[in-house]
Order: C-alpha cells, then structure tokens, then sequence
C-alpha cells in the first residue's frame, strides 16, 4: 500500500489551508533544522549546549546577572522544574549559583558566575556568526521587517493565549 504525499480529507491539517500548511512546515523544518545546527555549533566551538547557552544568555542580560528561578524560567519558556534540573547542572560546572532568594526563602535565585559569564562571551562569537550565515544571508533585506512584525505578533498571541506565565515585564 502506498502512503499519499497529499493531506488526507480526516487529517487535522485539512482544517489549515494550503497557504498555512506552507508555512507551518516551512517554519517546522527551519526550526528543527536551525536548532541542530546551532547545538552543533555551540558544542563544537564550546563547552556548550543550546540549552546551556539560552539559559546562561538569559542571565548574562538579567539585572546583576540574576534571576528567579520562575521568572527566568518564564524568560527562556521552560518549564520550572526542567530549569531546576539544568540549573544544578551548570552549577556542578561552575557555572551559574542557585541560592534561597535572600528576600523571599521559599525562591530559588539563579547568578551568572565569572566562568559562566567567560564561557558565554567565547561562545557568542561563533554563534552569532552561524546565526547571521544561516538566518539572516538567507533572509532578503525587503523581507527582515515584515518576518519581523509577523514573528512578533505571534509571540504575543503566545503570550496571550499560552499556558506559560509571561515572562516579567511583558504581558
């Protein structure tokens, strides 16, 4: 029996049109495809993985290189318990602090170290150059804004009408 290359009639993506199937897909493959290549990246040039590298980052532009544990985990769309986990992780490498929040000690409060702020600056470098070969010179100048807006406004509707909390500062 041979399977059809053509959305089937009981398919949920029926209820998508062709245009938004497109595109769906489209937005899939770039994901996935971008996410291999930048863990790829990171872990070759690096001590890095893209988790690693999303939590750190997150960090290194926080106040004072810290954060909640619930707010940071809101910032990078993790749930809390993942973040806990990754968290203890990183901080066997020296690389970030968690501590009882001093104002709240029911809080977990994450810090940036010295060496996890070193091995985020190094990796940077080479990611920000895949990010600009691979995204943005595949990407025609006439089309940055427009992708901008579009992407934008889908994060707000996430935001919106997600199940995450919003990260502080955005709702």
């Amino acid at each position: 029996m041979s399977r059809k290359s053509t959305v089937r009639a009981d398919s949920a993506f029926s209820r998508l049109t062709g245009q938004q199937q497109r595109a769906w897909l489209a937005y899939v493959r770039v994901r996935l495809r971008l996410t291999y290549e930048m863990n790829h990246e990171l872990q070759a040039a690096s001590n890095l993985s893209l988790p690693d590298y999303d939590v750190l980052n997150a960090l290194r532009y926080a106040a004072g290189g810290r954060m909640r544990i619930t707010a940071l985990a809101a910032r990078i769309g993790w749930e809390r318990s993942r973040l806990s986990h990754h968290a203890r992780r990183l901080q066997k490498r020296g690389l970030l602090e968690c501590r009882t929040a001093p104002a709240d000690r029911r809080a977990t409060e994450i810090t940036l170290t010295d060496p996890g702020w070193d091995e985020i600056t190094r990796a940077s470098s080479g990611h920000i150059d895949l990010v600009r070969q691979l995204f943005f010179d595949g990407l025609p100048d006439e089309l940055l804004k427009p992708l901008t807006l579009g992407l934008e406004s889908i994060y707000e509707n996430i935001i919106e009408h997600g199940t995450l909390p919003a990260p502080a500062g955005e709702s």
